[in-house]
């Protein structure tokens, strides 16, 4: 399936029905008077966050949604039958902005929210709304209220508990697949994944979801490489690890690029807290590697936020997905973070009060 992160849409709710202009006409009865049903209300345009969605790709191929018109009043004073809803359907983690992209409607996480972005026209009064002292038979009554129509940005931003992060052929990708399910394209070359990933990791019988971030470069926040749009995805999450090429040039600075990239985007990148590998390290020899993990210890001690508030040293991570070396050490640190979290927030949520 594609990765699109981002559609925009033309929605309008559905105009209300009509009211009814209608007379009772009975057998004996002479003058019956108005019995003329008021209109149906037009339906809503509503988002839904629904399961097993991860991507807004079928906002590609369909634009436009309307919502039905409310059914028109009927003699008898029945009223019109309200119009069906038009329903959005769309992953956990979608933001839902006005038509100048700024603008915040809606932010769906959990799957079962709804909203309705554009309420129905209400429907018109049939002529039985009309009848007064002075007028007893109105021939009269109002057209249904006009639905609302915009043009609205959809916005996804995967959620997960950990990301990957780092410069490009960092061993990203390859990483997500030796310990997921997920089936990244891997290959030897910057730029391989185009489209951030997912996967469910499993470390001690317990699991996380992992999200893999296409590389970014020096400069990214101005637009060059991929830029850092796909840094969106990670906003959500609770911790980072960031996978260094322990065959690159110079660890140190690779990982300034990408510390300057996260201070650079904003919205709380820079102080999550971040584990720090080198990935490789199966293919340098030991004197290399004990360079590179020296460049990268002075490049750390400048740069980067602590894993916990009092630890003063950062531990740096040997890592190779190929043979599988350290990564387990690297899931459990992750996993440790993300549990901590999990506890900060269970622990944040006000508890329901509790009667007899």
């Amino acid at each position: 399936m594609k990765f699109l992160d981002q559609a925009r849409i033309y929605i309008r709710s559905g105009d209300g029905g009509a009211g009814c202009v209608s007379f009772r006409r009975e057998k004996f009865i002479e003058f019956g008077g108005p019995d003329g049903g008021d209109g149906g209300r037009g339906g809503d345009v509503v988002a839904e966050c629904v399961e097993g969605l991860n991507t807004l790709i079928d906002y590609r191929y369909q634009q436009h949604f309307k919502a039905k018109t409310g059914m028109h009043g009927m003699g008898r004073n029945r009223a019109g039958g309200r119009g069906p809803d038009a329903v959005l359907k769309v992953p956990a983690g979608t933001q839902i902005f006005e038509e100048d992209g700024e603008t915040l409607i809606a932010d769906l996480t959990e799957v079962g929210q709804r909203v309705v972005i554009a309420k129905g026209g209400n429907g018109g009064f049939g002529n039985a709304h009309f009848k007064s002292s002075t007028n007893r038979a109105p021939r009269r009554a109002n057209p249904g209220e006009q639905g609302e129509e915009m043009e609205i940005w959809l916005r996804l931003k995967l959620i997960a508990d950990a990301g990957l992060v780092g410069l490009p052929n960092a061993g990203k990708s390859t990483f997500l697949a030796t310990v997921s399910a997920a089936k990244p394209k891997i290959a030897d070359y910057p730029f391989t994944t185009l489209h951030p990933g997912l996967g469910v990791v499993g470390i001690d019988g317990r699991e996380f979801v992992l999200a893999d971030i296409p590389g970014l470069i020096e400069g990214a926040h101005e637009g060059h490489g991929l830029g850092d749009r796909f840094l969106g995805h990670v906003e959500r999450c609770g911790a980072l690890l960031h996978l260094i090429d322990a065959s690159g040039e110079h660890a140190g600075r690779a990982y300034r690029i990408v510390r300057q990239e996260l201070d650079a985007y904003g919205a709380g990148l820079a102080e999550k807290p971040e584990i720090i590998a080198l990935s490789k390290c199966d293919i340098v020899d030991e004197e290399t590697l004990k360079q590179q993990i020296e460049r990268l210890r002075r490049a750390v001690s400048s740069y980067g936020p602590a894993v916990t508030p009092g630890e003063k040293r950062r531990a740096i991570l040997k890592i190779s997905a190929a043979t599988g070396a350290g990564v387990k050490e690297a899931l459990r640190a992750l996993l440790s973070v993300v549990e901590g979290r999990r506890k900060v927030e269970a622990e944040a949520e006000p508890q329901p009060e509790w009667r007899p």
